[in-house]
């Protein structure tokens, strides 16, 4: 059993305040890493919420302020009095940083587990370090700062290496794999979930490898390995149902809705049929459950049916699901979510098959401005590069269809992403066509050959091949006019 920080009485590992003093019990490495483990960003090839024990947690988002502030306000007076002590201050600061953390107070947090990871380096205490570099990551990662996340998660991997405690490890390696998998690096993300995955087996923490195995999930669809996904979809659904855990089966069965969407066409049916299912599941437990965390179960339903309904041609359906999923979103974000640019892209994509342009164009802006302030640059430039292809093609705006193709390429060239560029290229070249500015065409053309070379794209080399070689042809066939 622990002790309370503040009273020093026994306390429970489940308590969310001590019950002897009344002063809330915040993070340790034994309870909060494992609650906030599966806490990250999610969308159609992100990440879904991962499955807590304790509802409580769930409720993270409704909180009483006066309570907290006056909570504050007797932190802060303990603070005072343990500087002129010259007390140990860490688990002072570590629960005043929840406390602000509670309030979506983010830079206060960060201000306070800043002070308190300084406290315990200073008395060597490794356990609460790590918890405040685990704590310091989630946040960054929340709010979009992928590469302090990365820094804090390597920092605490690296400083649990000598500790020697596998539980923990599994943690934070799956907290990596979160947030590499959120900025697209499915290598580094899969690695990171597939070492965590061969510790939980290893050591025979069967939960930790359910979870692990969960998120590992998402990579795999997202590398079609599909079978592999089946295999642990199976595994996960028996578990859950086994020890009757309701979330466990929810998110099972959305992840099997994915499943049989990417799947395609012969799946659509047990798409709909999973998805249907979870909503229906998902309303019998909510009088158990805060709205926020309805919605976080739903919006991936309601979007994944929005294209399921749009495959079909059924307009009226699929776009009450498509705002239905971007009400949701809004309703348990706290600030802009890259869920919200999923499902803003979603929408933009439907009004676009729709013809209705206008629509479609103000949707992939407004989608460019989620993913533009978490630092997606592959998604800055295919909502850019969607754009230009509008204007191309429908409104018939040579103009904004090159600068918005020439902002798309600068970015997929910095990625050097040579299959787009050599796509962008080539359109560019067929636009300058149309406009009889054949050497600005040429140039363009051979720059695409380029590329479709270095891609090893040899259908589209010999098509665009033919291009230059057409407009070479005409050039000589001019000259001796």
């Amino acid at each position: 059993m622990n002790n309370c920080p503040f009273c020093k009485q026994p306390i429970e590992s489940y308590w969310t305040y001590c019950r002897n003093c009344n002063k809330p019990l915040i993070t340790n490495i034994d309870d909060e890493l494992s609650k906030r483990l599966f806490s990250h960003s999610d969308g159609a090839s992100y990440h879904s919420n991962g499955f807590e024990e304790e509802e409580e947690y769930y409720d993270v988002n409704v909180v009483d302020d006066e309570s907290i502030e006056l909570e504050l306000t007797e932190l802060e007076a303990q603070l005072t009095e343990s500087e002129k002590l010259g007390k140990d201050m860490g688990n002072l600061l570590l629960a005043k940083a929840s406390l602000f953390y509670k309030k979506r107070d983010f830079p206060e947090a960060l201000k306070n587990l800043e002070l308190a990871l300084e406290n315990f380096l200073d008395e060597k205490d490794f356990l609460n370090a790590i918890v405040c570099h685990n704590e310091l990551g989630l946040i960054h990662e929340e709010t979009g700062f992928f590469d302090q996340a990365i820094y804090h998660f390597d920092r605490a991997l690296s400083t649990l290496e000598g500790l020697d405690d596998h539980v923990k490890k599994i943690q934070v390696l799956n907290n990596l794999g979160n947030v590499y998998f959120l900025i697209n690096d499915l290598e580094h993300s899969y690695k990171y979930y597939q070492d965590a995955l061969n510790l939980a087996e290893q050591e025979s923490l069967e939960l930790d490898a359910i979870k692990t195995s969960s998120n590992l999930v998402e990579v795999l669809i997202s590398l079609k390995d599909f079978d592999r996904v089946k295999k642990i979809l199976k595994i996960n659904l028996e578990y859950f149902t086994k020890i009757n855990d309701v979330y466990g089966i929810i998110q099972t069965r959305i992840k099997y809705g994915k499943l049989y969407y990417h799947l395609g066409e012969d799946y659509y049916d047990q798409s709909y049929n999973c998805l249907t299912g979870v909503l229906t599941l998902i309303d019998t437990i909510k009088d158990h459950t805060s709205l926020i965390i309805q919605r976080k179960l739903e919006w991936e339903c309601f979007l994944f049916l929005g294209h399921l309904y749009s495959l079909w041609d059924n307009d009226l359906e699929a776009e009450d699901y498509f705002l239905k999923s971007l009400e949701a979103v809004r309703t348990f974000e706290v600030q802009e979510n890259i869920k919200e640019g999923i499902v803003l892209e979603a929408i933009a994509e439907f009004y676009s098959l729709k013809g209705e342009d206008g629509k479609a164009i103000d949707y992939y802006r407004y989608s460019k401005d989620i993913y533009q302030k978490f630092g997606d640059k592959l998604k800055i430039g295919e909502m850019k590069y969607h754009v230009a292809t509008i204007f191309q093609n429908y409104i018939q705006d040579e103009q904004k269809a090159i600068l918005y193709y020439e902002e798309a390429l600068e970015i997929f060239e910095s990625l050097n992403n040579t299959k787009m560029a050599a796509e962008i290229l080539n359109k560019l070249g067929d636009v300058y066509v149309s406009k009889q500015m054949f050497e600005l065409a040429l140039s363009n053309f051979e720059r695409a050959k380029e590329f479709y070379v270095e891609s090893e794209d040899e259908y589209n080399k010999n098509i665009v091949t033919e291009k230059i070689n057409s407009l070479s042809d005409d050039s000589v066939d001019n000259s001796n006019l």
